[in-house]
């Protein structure tokens, strides 16, 4: 099938894209063919954010959208509270401390899930065609090395790699420009990086896992509006993350706790980490009462302004998340997704209008750190990286520092500071570090993953080659086990990964020929919510993510 774009992923970036295009071709008089392939059973199904909105995307790409009854945005920040915890209790830090950039007043509190629904009814009644449960699978090159399309996965393929009875294969997809917008760590752009050397001359790009709780509250409980995010405990002064605690529409409460994936201890588990943090004598009684209606989980870029990689290659670009365009300090990114989305279009837009096709969108590519998207990212590139090297008590305070001086003045002492290297090369060996020792769950505050992965309502097809891929299916026993005690079972937010040791040698499904009764590594992919953590954080870079059958993974409902 050709068209003239074909964007992969509807999230926000995807879908702004997508109606930029048809606004355009509307405006101009022109016809232009966009389709939208997206691997979750329905548009929303795998989004997943916190989600205070800055909606100045939204207001660029459809200035009306606050005269819709069915508005996705409803609920305006009332209360901003920032707190700095410890064991016992807490400080909360005065708003007039916090630089301009942070004041989430004006911002909406909502479900990016359900704004990326709204994004498709807008782009459908433009002319968008939407593929949902369509996982594009692989990149279609032509002749000369360039992007020409994708092609989607096979459905109905068994565990053994034959065809089953349902079996349908999938389908090529060829455009003139092909716009990635995948989210963070996406299959097909890991691949386009490296193929394209798009991250040359970049610092590494830094990644964190958001884990995220939905909650119905009761009446006392609940504070419309409220948004409260804290620093500190659990977390030691070394390891970098925080948590944020959202009230919107019906008596919802939004929990989740982000935590950024350079962390250093091979025993520390976010998921534990954060069941850990719903107990603090401060957060735990918003949920007296309460009821848990959702989970998910989910990587995040968060290298920012020195790690955005080169966004134009010949026959695409890549966008939101895709290209790394969150703001870490506010914990935003569907903003700079919505802009990114409009302007790879507009670049787009023109070349086709120009007659063009399968070459590289310079103007993209050039604009970005003169738009909307670097005006945010800049002031705070710092951020992180301090946070990083000094930790959280000295990182934090000369990260604000550093951006109240650059609303005073323009300039940072700090110049640019660079990334030092990713985060799978920050681990300690065992013997480095004290092990970390986790209260057992009560099942009224805090949950087992298993349960957790239930709200999720994740589901793959049972019969189905394993999409977790293991380069080296013996490091996971051989290296990892020894050295880190195999984290994967660790920083998994979904209790994919186990180490298991009475089992029969025959269900192994990594190495058959290991003797009975040595520790085997289980890879247990039906319960994988595609957060992507194992892809970014395996020390030995072992693992590699791909997609499952399309449809399959969570199916978040309002998240």
């Amino acid at each position: 099938m050709d068209f003239d774009v074909v964007i992969v992923g509807a999230g926000p970036a995807g879908l702004a894209a997508a109606i930029r295009l048809k606004q355009r071709a509307q405006a101009e008089g022109r016809e232009i063919s966009v389709v939208v392939v997206e691997k979750g059973s329905e548009v929303g199904a795998h989004i997943l954010s916190g989600a205070v909105i800055d909606p100045s995307g939204l207001d660029a790409l459809l200035p009306d959208w606050r005269d819709d009854a069915d508005r996705p945005l409803k609920t305006q920040v009332s209360d901003d509270r920032f707190y700095l915890l410890w064991r016992t209790g807490g400080m909360r830090l005065p708003n007039r401390m916090m630089p301009p950039l942070m004041n989430n007043h004006g911002n909406f509190i909502a479900s990016l899930g359900s704004l990326a629904r709204y994004l498709a009814s807008r782009a459908e009644a433009l002319g968008v065609e939407i593929y949902p449960g369509f996982a594009a699978t692989e990149v279609l090159y032509d002749d000369k090395g360039a992007v020409c399309g994708i092609a989607t996965g096979d459905m109905g393929i068994g565990r053994d790699g034959e065809p089953r009875a349902d079996h349908a294969p999938g389908m090529e997809l060829r455009a003139r420009y092909t716009l990635f917008a995948e989210g963070a760590r996406g299959s097909l752009s890991k691949q386009l990086l490296a193929r394209y050397g798009l991250e040359s001359g970049r610092s590494p790009q830094k990644f964190g896992i958001g884990i995220k709780e939905l909650w119905q509250v009761t009446p006392d409980a609940f504070q419309p509006g409220l948004v409260q995010h804290s620093f500190g405990w659990p977390l030691d002064r070394q390891t970098g993350g925080g948590s944020f605690l959202y009230h919107f529409d019906d008596h919802l409460v939004t929990v989740g706790f982000v935590l950024h994936l350079d962390y250093q201890n091979p025993t520390l588990s976010p998921y534990d980490e954060f069941q850990r943090f719903k107990t603090h004598p401060l957060i735990r009684g918003t949920f007296e009462g309460a009821r848990r209606l959702a989970y998910g989980a989910r990587a995040l870029t968060e290298g920012g302004w020195q790690s955005v990689p080169r966004l134009a290659f010949p026959g695409g670009a890549l966008t939101g998340c895709a290209a790394g365009f969150m703001n870490v300090p506010r914990i935003k990114g569907s903003h700079n997704a919505l802009h990114s989305g409009m302007q790879a279009a507009d670049a787009a837009f023109d070349a086709l209008a120009a007659g063009r096709g399968h070459d590289i969108l310079d103007a993209y590519d050039d604009g970005w750190r003169d738009s909307a998207i670097g005006r945010d990212l800049k002031p705070v590139r710092n951020v992180k990286p301090l946070w990083s090297r000094y930790g959280t008590p000295v990182g934090i305070g000369l990260g604000g520092l550093d951006m109240w001086l650059q609303t005073w003045t323009g300039k940072s002492p700090f110049g640019t500071l660079a990334h030092r290297k990713p985060d799978h090369a920050c681990l300690k060996p065992l013997a480095a570090v004290r092990p970390i020792v986790y209260p057992k769950y009560d099942g009224i505050l805090t949950f087992d993953k298993l349960s957790s992965v239930f709200l999720s309502s994740t589901s793959h097809a049972e019969d189905q080659p394993i999409h977790l891929k293991l380069a080296d299916p013996a490091i996971p026993i051989g290296s990892n086990l020894p050295r880190y005690g195999e984290p994967a079972r660790l920083y998994c937010p979904a209790g994919v990964y186990e180490i298991v040791d009475d089992a029969p040698a025959t269900s192994n499904p990594t190495d058959p020929a290991m003797p009975a009764g040595a520790p085997r590594f289980v890879i247990n992919a039906q319960n994988c919510v595609h957060c992507k953590t194992c892809d970014i954080k395996d020390p030995a870079q072992n693992i590699t993510w791909t997609p499952p059958e399309g449809g399959g993974g969570p199916n978040y409902p309002n998240m």
